[in-house]
């Protein structure tokens, strides 16, 4: 599947265009075998988590970004079930606090950063910031950053420096350990309908639903727009973009699952190796033991 996987990479300095991505695909396989393999690569991926705490030297933070209804929560709960609680760190960004608003605009992202040894998913993610306040550019004046009183002083320079912003950011966590695996779940605007109906007629699922939601859905050109900028002004060799099909929910998860094998193949983690002296420690204890009665 990894070649497979190609076709949704964002091109690090390659003009993205959404209309060139499926929403809808599911490969030569079919639902059946999909959940599965799943449950094969859940697996292999509790084994890999369990090195990379073990190495305690790097870390993984994965980045879901997508339009409402995409799956983002369903997605994290079934590729992230396997995984050992202990070892990840789920945060979901909603609307800033007084407190982070009296912050960059990075702080309540840089405090949920994974330490060494652990997974860490943003559920969004600092990428709200030049994709909801894009659409929004009301929102920015929230942050009282000099200069930028009203809305027509944010212009295309502005989203420029943020871009710029991010990069830096996310060079320096992968400068120093971190790798970063960014997905955008890519669901069609008729899917995305379905999904809304489907809130709204089950009675269990009416919680999921919310008035907003569909204003936001008015915006659909806009925010599709926006994504296209933010992903080809970010995706970059050490923090590259996915965009994932998402139609079918199956599948996307499937694709998600081996994204994350191939990243942690990659980085080639080994359990760590004792010291001559406390390998020899280790032997004696052992002796120790088994001579107790």
């Amino acid at each position: 599947m990894k070649k497979e996987l190609e076709q949704f990479l964002a091109r690090p300095g390659k003009k993205v265009s959404l209309a060139d991505f499926p929403t809808s695909y599911g490969g030569e396989k079919d639902k059946e075998e999909g959940v599965k393999e799943l449950e094969e690569i859940k697996t292999a991926l509790s084994s890999f988590q369990e090195t990379l705490y073990a190495a305690d030297s790097r870390s993984v933070l994965i980045l879901f970004q997508a339009m409402d209804a995409a799956g983002k929560d369903s997605a994290i709960q079934h590729v992230m079930s396997g995984l050992n609680p202990q070892g990840c760190q789920v945060y979901s960004f909603k609307t800033p606090t007084s407190e982070e608003y009296d912050h960059d605009f990075l702080w309540r992202h840089y405090k949920a950063l994974p330490e060494r040894g652990r997974i860490g998913i943003h559920n969004r993610s600092h990428y709200e910031n030049v994709l909801v306040c894009k659409v929004h550019p009301e929102y920015i004046l929230n942050e009282k950053i000099p200069g930028y009183t009203q809305v027509k002083k944010i212009d295309k320079d502005f989203w420029q420096r943020r871009y710029e912003s991010i990069r830096n950011f996310e060079k320096h966590l992968t400068d120093n350990g971190t790798v970063i695996v960014k997905i955008f779940l890519h669901v069609s605007k008729e899917e995305q309908k379905q999904r809304f109906l489907d809130r709204i007629n089950d009675p269990a699922k009416n919680w999921k639903f919310s008035s907003g939601d569909i204003k936001e859905r008015a915006l659909w050109k806009d925010y599709m727009k926006a994504y296209e900028e933010a992903i080809e002004a970010t995706s970059t060799d050490a923090a590259p973009w996915y965009i994932l099909p998402a139609d079918k929910k199956w599948y996307s998860r499937l694709a998600i699952s081996h994204i994350l094998a191939e990243t942690f193949k990659k980085m080639d983690l080994k359990f760590p190796v004792l010291a001559k002296a406390e390998a020899d420690q280790l032997d004696l204890i052992k002796q120790q033991l088994l001579e107790q009665k």
